[in-house]
């Protein structure tokens, strides 16, 4: 069967190899976007998919736009069976989902018709769900709203963060591509229409996600750290008032929190604790660990990095930059 891979990021990696190492499929081609400038002197560097098309000796394909006309036609040229899509990064055009015999089949992250779009992964941490999973569905026109080809589910551990837990989809997603294409292209498994209900959005996210409101439960702030480690990072800024001077500041004013000097402390582990204040403050800090106080309960930060410094536990942060109770960080 001659198949058509397009993909762009890590996540997409795993697919792509899954196709190309086994015997059933040919993959005649792999589509992904164009390379972009990255770095300090920013040189134009490939995606991961096709740094991997190259190391399997593949044919890359990189429109600007998946609409381009020429694209379109040298995709016809190549008369695919089959159109494998995880993570591409845009909207297919009518014109190519029509194109193979057996259409365009699509590895989404989430178990649809909840969180179609973006990001999957990360939101489906920050709402505190139980599971998660991978479908396999058949594209149309429209953002993740093609008919269900398969389905598979994977709970969503307490130490679970959005890389982890993209590595264990991005396998299992392979997995269940690999295994469905043969029954799919029988006629064996016809596509299901999505649910009408249950359906929910996860839009891309944005640097600002990763800002910790400390009036939020606890549980939430948790969560939402999960989710956005490795990026964008829960971050959060120490009020410079009743701090340590070692503790640099950046900028000087009077009144509210958001007009006091600050610093940004990033957060790599916390966990929830049985302890109450007013939020945003500090309520102990020790070798154990720093104590905030948050809309409900508290978190023990244990891992953090201040600002332009490296990754530390409580006791090496504090070694350097003591805090007293009562310190606090902005709402």
């Amino acid at each position: 069967m001659k198949i058509v891979f397009m993909g762009t990021p890590e996540l997409s990696c795993t697919s792509l190899a899954a196709l190309a190492g086994d015997k059933q499929f040919s993959v005649a081609a792999v589509v992904t976007q164009p390379d972009r400038p990255k770095g300090r002197e920013l040189k134009l560097q490939p995606s991961p998919v096709k740094a991997l098309a190259q190391k399997l000796d593949r044919p890359v394909l990189q429109p600007a736009k998946a609409r381009d006309e020429q694209f379109i036609a040298e995709l016809g040229r190549l008369n695919p069976d089959l159109i494998v899509v995880v993570a591409y990064g845009h909207i297919l055009p009518q014109t190519i989902l029509d194109l193979p015999r057996y259409g365009c089949l699509n590895v989404h992250t989430s178990l649809l018709p909840k969180y179609r779009g973006a990001a999957p992964i990360q939101w489906a941490i920050a709402h505190g769900d139980a599971e998660t999973g991978v479908t396999l569905m058949k594209m149309d026109a429209g953002l993740d709203t093609g008919p269900i080809v398969a389905q598979r589910r994977t709970p969503i551990q307490p130490a679970d963060d959005s890389a982890t837990l993209h590595d264990r989809l991005a396998q299992l997603g392979a997995e269940l591509l690999v295994e469905t294409i043969p029954d799919y292209v029988a006629g064996k498994i016809p596509p299901r229409p999505q649910p009408a209900g249950g359906v929910s959005y996860a839009p891309k996210i944005k640097k600002e996600d990763g800002r910790l409101d400390w009036s939020r439960p606890a549980q939430t702030i948790v969560n939402r750290l999960r989710a956005f480690t490795p990026w964008p990072g829960a971050f959060t800024f120490l009020l410079m008032e009743g701090a340590a001077p070692s503790v640099p500041s950046s900028g000087t004013s009077q009144g509210s929190d958001e007009a006091l000097p600050s610093r940004m402390i990033k957060i790599w582990k916390a966990e929830v604790v049985g302890k109450s204040g007013e939020a945003g403050t500090v309520l102990s800090a020790d070798k154990g660990g720093m104590v905030v106080a948050c809309g409900e309960g508290a978190l023990r930060i244990a891992e953090m990095q201040l600002e332009g410094g490296r990754r530390m536990n409580a006791a090496e942060f504090l070694a350097g930059h003591p805090l007293i109770p009562g310190v606090r960080f902005e709402r």
